[in-house]
């Protein structure tokens, strides 16, 4: 296989690298699927011990991104005394980033790959700092704490991201789905750390006291960003997009023809929109069958301590074992059983064990999933398919969540949500069957790529 450049890059003045020494199969490979060609062109990999700095460098930003999704939430009715203001209206706050996240994911995207991932990162953590350290010093008027929540709420796309990215331009292929799930782990580790800390940092400095305190704390976790967060390597560490600062609609609108991705997008969109109603509601649902709110953040907490557990142990099966279906498959088929337990039973002992194996399989998965979509997603920048993907289950969520209070007692009457809940089984079931379908992931396979 030639490894000539193309002439935009020939025009940059890029010398070639030596091209990998492909075996038959792996022509055979190439030669049917043209896309892939551009992934062997990179040559020879190397890694360097600096990516491990590169990203705990973003960590913290990602684990503070997401304590501030859930701040009011935590402390809901403090808040609604505090501001003198509706349920809704503090719930609202936290749905903010869910609508955040629709609108400027594709801006957060197109800077990823036009300008690459700490052009992103940076954005990010600049406006959340200035954003988080606004809504201490205006912590007494809600309309402004309303415009700062907003702010912080359009970071989170900048923030999110660019992880994927991160993993492609400085992590080989066998480590890159740990990679995504480290940074999905540090967002679960956000969420905890908001249900927890924020009620005890509100009972010891009030709200006012509490808001400037996390703030401050935004500014303190962008410092690494600035000062460690380098772009990529000299060298790469594995195939990925050809970086050269392109989007393109065209390609974008392409992946529809991209019927592994397309089925992976609806899988997404179902697994991730049922998820993220699940747990704005559990409250709600728990409460129908007799389990207060007290057990019900029990509950919410053994969900998001498994999918820390998860996303770390997870996508390292999949990375040592270099395979992504059977991994997905088996996340989508085993978590059927769980979710009917979390949606049907009142045995507070088995919503227990239902909420940890739930939690470990879908959270634990969410960033395989992530990893292989910008995999089969190629020749698509990472930073856009990943924002594809989230933002398909943001709008899900928020499709589900209305269902799931819409449709409530419509079966039986009262607070009864068996009809949603029975409607979100079946939703998840068409997720599994479409995992059967699923291929493997063309890149994690690849000579000299893990």
């Amino acid at each position: 296989m030639s490894n000539t450049l193309s002439p935009a890059a020939q025009a940059r003045g890029v010398s070639p690298l030596p091209a990998l020494e492909l075996d038959s199969s792996d022509a055979d490979d190439v030669e049917k699927d043209p896309t892939m060609a551009g992934l062997h062109e990179t040559g020879s990999y190397t890694t360097t011990a600096y990516r491990w700095i590169v990203l705990v460098s973003v960590v913290p930003i990602l684990m503070i991104t997401q304590m501030y999704w859930l701040t009011f939430s935590a402390i809901a009715p403090q808040s609604q005394a505090y501001y003198h203001t509706t349920p809704l209206a503090i719930s609202a706050l936290s749905m903010s980033y869910m609508v955040a996240f629709v609108v400027f994911t594709l801006p957060a995207s197109l800077l990823a790959d036009r300008r690459g991932l700490r052009a992103c990162f940076l954005i990010g953590a600049l406006i959340t700092a200035v954003f988080g350290v606004m809504r201490g010093y205006v912590a007494s008027s809600f309309p402004l704490v309303v415009v700062s929540q907003l702010g912080l709420a359009v970071a989170q796309p900048f923030v999110v991201n660019p992880i994927t990215k991160l993993a492609a331009q400085w992590f080989p292929v066998d480590e890159r789905a740990t990679v995504s799930g480290i940074g999905s782990v540090a967002g679960y580790v956000g969420l905890a750390v908001a249900m927890v800390v924020t009620p005890m940092m509100h009972d010891a400095l009030g709200m006012e006291g509490m808001l400037q305190a996390m703030g401050w704390m935004a500014v303190i976790v962008g410092l690494p960003v600035v000062f460690l967060l380098r772009e990529r390597p000299d060298r790469p560490a594995g195939p990925s997009v050809p970086d050269d600062g392109r989007f393109s609609i065209r390609d974008v609108w392409g992946l529809r023809a991209n019927r592994n991705f397309v089925m992976l997008l609806v899988i997404v969109m179902i697994a991730l929109g049922a998820f993220n109603a699940v747990l704005t509601c559990l409250s709600d649902m728990l409460l129908a069958r007799g389990i207060d709110s007290e057990l019900a953040g029990v509950v919410g907490a053994v969900i998001i301590v498994a999918g820390i557990v998860g996303g770390v142990v997870y996508p390292l099966l999949s990375d040592k074992a270099g395979r992504r279906r059977p991994f997905i498959i088996l996340a989508t088929a085993a978590s059927l059983l769980p979710l009917v337990g979390l949606f049907f039973l009142g045995s507070f002992p088995l919503l227990i064990v239902c909420a940890a194996v739930a939690g470990f399989l879908l959270m634990g998965a969410g960033p395989l999933i992530f990893e292989y979509g910008t995999e089969e997603g190629y020749p698509v920048p990472e930073g856009t398919t990943y924002g594809l993907m989230m933002a398909s289950g943001q709008i899900s969520g928020l499709v589900f969540i209305l269902m799931v209070y819409g449709l409530q007692g419509a079966l039986f009457g009262d607070d009864s949500m068996t009809l949603p809940m029975l409607l979100l089984m079946a939703v998840m079931l068409v997720a599994t069957l479409m995992a059967l379908r699923v291929r493997e992931s063309r890149i994690v396979g690849m000579p000299g790529a893990r």
